[in-house]
């Protein structure tokens, strides 16, 4: 799959007040303000909406997913509190876009995404704009991604009923959890630190929504293997 060439200057004034958006919004974060500058959303976007690519809104990928508004993946980002040389998982890779941020803000980047499609599409965009440090691979999230494990964070994109046991053995003691909880209509956003081998803090966020995650503890399918934790 191919992308068509596009001028990555074209959305510049957008993307510069978008970012003035973000910043009287309440995130400080310099670094997470500067990867938002570095990344063009308007390649993350189905050409149809290229146009609305630096407005504060979802906008549809088809296969009924989403990509968050800037404002939501901003949250993220300056919740992780990031110093650059984190090993991430993302549950949820959708567009990419996040993914590329992420990015440029830590050292190695693994992403899972169910769709195939959305997954491959994700791939191609982010090694034509030159990443060379994601791994994404299409599959259930739910479980994360032990052979690259422990992670120093994991970033749920998708709405929970309660927390997937496998992700909270994946994170490293020190290491934090970001994960929707909730219902269809509204979440929480979690913040849940591994303080400990068998202790968690937890810390909630803002109410946020997001589609539902698929697989263990999610919205969609229900499963034993979930811990409130």
């Amino acid at each position: 799959m191919g992308i068509e060439p596009r001028d990555l200057n074209v959305h510049q004034e957008r993307r510069r007040q978008l970012i003035e958006q973000l910043r009287a919004s309440g995130i400080r974060d310099l670094t997470v303000l500067h990867a938002f500058d570095r990344v063009p959303r308007h390649l993350f976007v189905p050409e149809a909406f290229e146009a609305r690519a630096y407005l504060d809104e979802a906008l549809p990928l088809g296969h009924g997913q989403t990509i968050s508004r800037p404002s939501t993946h901003a949250l993220y980002l300056q919740a992780l509190r990031l110093e650059g040389d984190e090993r991430l998982l993302e549950i949820g890779t959708g567009s990419g876009f996040q993914t590329a941020l992420l990015a440029t803000l830590c050292r190695q980047v693994f992403s899972i995404e169910r769709v195939p499609e959305l997954a491959a599409r994700a791939r191609a965009r982010i090694e034509a704009l030159g990443f060379t440090n994601v791994v994404i691979r299409a599959g259930d999230g739910s479980h994360g991604w032990r052979r690259y494990s422990p992670y120093d964070g994991i970033l749920v994109t998708a709405g929970a009923k309660e927390v997937p046991s496998p992700l909270l053995r994946q994170l490293r003691v020190g290491g934090q959890l970001l994960i929707p909880i909730g219902d269809r209509q509204s979440q929480e956003l979690h913040r849940i630190v591994r303080s400990g081998e068998e202790t968690m803090e937890d810390e909630v966020i803002a109410r946020v929504r997001f589609v539902a995650l698929h697989g263990l503890g999610g919205l969609e399918v229900q499963d034993e293997q979930v811990s409130k934790w």
